[in-house]
């Protein structure tokens, strides 16, 4: 059985008084997807609607991340 490393990039791109928008992919070269943060609920929304691996990746880092340091980040990365 071969291990395969999952990457996910992310990077803020528009915030509002309510919102997060950051862009997301496999690349930080081509981070096409979008997700949409509810800053008060902690939740976050696909986009394309689609609610896939690389998605929750970023999404649950990202609320890591704020966990952490009590703000929002502008970028990262998480690998497994």
């Amino acid at each position: 059985m071969v291990a395969v490393a999952a990457l996910v990039y992310f990077k803020k791109i528009n915030e509002d008084l309510n919102a997060i928008v950051y862009s997301f992919g496999e690349d930080p070269s081509e981070m096409t997807r979008h997700l949409t943060m509810d800053k008060s609920a902690r939740r976050s929304q696909s986009d394309d609607g689609n609610i896939d691996y690389l998605f929750l990746k970023a999404s649950r880092k990202i609320n890591a991340m704020y966990e952490q340091a009590s703000e929002w980040p502008d970028r990262g990365m998480s690998a497994s």
